[in-house]
């Protein structure tokens, strides 16, 4: 889920190519928080395909998916990026036509994510995945949550990104179980990745992934800047009501009650940094 994004809801549920090995369909689900809808991602070269997040568990989503790739039969694995109610309950029906399993990482102490399938297996960091001669690198990308995972089509240097990155918005971090300071660390280690192309949870393909990960980073300091200037020049202790108006006062109030979550991310960074202490309610600047 991201910041309240712009979103056109006339959408084709049909497959869109985005590489050889690659392609999208894009659930009916548009709104505030999903943009267009949530992307499912397939990889495959034959009969035999890949599911990366299957998204929300809609009947004509699911009968896409399968159209798509010509049936239950020639899904050979189910792939989630996390386990968010727009990505991950049509694992379920899926898995349970095809009979394949479905590999992820469990979330840790997170009630807010879908606990309706069992992993039969859990990546680990840098894992990868050959599926009918194709490579795919399960890259470990805490920070929206802690059990995040990019997936690197390797022969295309194709990145899904899941909810780490969204084209054409901001990610939201929710902590406890979101953490801007892993966000940030897990964008720098992408960069480390050799990428073509950045596959988003919502939105369209993203052709510059170094510009694009460089310019969030960017972003996010930018802000983090922001909430030490204010919280440095008020000079005396301040609630993360009184500071959410001064930080985002160039974002509509009506969007302040998301970008308090932001903001908070933003805090714990900083006094995981010892830079604030957060006491009886009001956070102290430290310096």
């Amino acid at each position: 889920m991201n910041h309240s994004m712009l979103y056109d809801a006339n959408f084709e549920d049909g497959p869109v190519q985005l590489g050889r090995y690659l392609s999208r369909i894009t659930a009916p689900n548009p709104g505030p928080m999903t943009g267009g809808g949530t992307n499912t991602y397939l990889i495959g070269r034959r009969d035999k395909y890949i599911i990366v997040d299957p998204g929300p568990s809609i009947d004509s989503h699911i009968e896409a998916i399968l159209r798509a790739v010509g049936g239950a039969d020639n899904i050979g694995l189910i792939l989630l990026t996390h386990m968010h109610a727009d990505h991950s309950p049509a694992a379920v029906p899926l898995a349970e036509l095809s009979g394949v399993p479905i590999y992820g990482r469990s979330p840790v102490n997170d009630d807010y994510q879908d606990n309706s399938c069992q992993l039969a297996e859990e990546l680990l960091h840098d894992q990868r995945i050959i599926f009918d001669g194709l490579s795919v690198r399960a890259i470990h990308t805490p920070g929206h949550v802690n059990n995040h995972v990019c997936f690197l089509l390797e022969d295309e240097g194709i990145l899904m990104t899941g909810d780490h990155i969204m084209q054409g918005s901001t990610v939201v971090i929710i902590p406890p179980h979101g953490d801007m300071k892993d966000y940030i660390d897990s964008l720098h280690l992408l960069k480390n990745y050799p990428l073509t192309g950045l596959a988003p949870g919502h939105g369209e393909l993203i052709s510059a992934p170094k510009k694009e990960i460089q310019g969030i980073i960017e972003h996010r300091l930018r802000r983090e800047s922001k909430v030490v200037d204010r919280i440095e020049g008020l000079g005396e202790p301040v609630s993360l009501e009184q500071l959410t108006l001064t930080v985002y006062d160039d974002v509509d109030e009506s969007l302040h009650p998301i970008a308090q979550l932001s903001l908070q991310a933003h805090l714990l960074k900083l006094e995981r940094e010892q830079r604030v202490l957060h006491r009886n309610k009001l956070w102290h600047w430290l310096g």
